[in-house]
């Protein structure tokens, strides 16, 4: 497995804080949100963004979280549900 970058190295040199870069990825694979969505919801907390910058984002950012996410994972039939008594 490949090593994981630290989070500085991940998002060095980005001009939007790592926190909403974060945020706009996780709701657009979690919750199926359009871009233009994330664009108005952003805009509600003050930031202009145009849709290309999230979906950049989603290109760049997704495999890394996957990875980092994956780490967490339980393997199906490994949960507390299946363990013998």
């Amino acid at each position: 497995m490949s090593k994981l970058k630290s989070l500085e190295e991940l998002f060095a040199g980005r001009h939007f804080d790592r926190d909403v870069i974060i945020l706009c990825v996780r709701w657009y694979l979690r919750y199926k949100l359009s871009l233009r969505d994330l664009v108005e919801m952003m805009a509600e907390q003050g930031l202009s963004l145009a849709h290309t910058t999230i979906l950049r984002w989603v290109k760049r950012y997704t495999p890394e979280f996957v990875k980092r996410w994956n780490r967490f994972a339980t393997p199906a039939g490994r949960g507390a549900s299946t363990r013998p008594i």
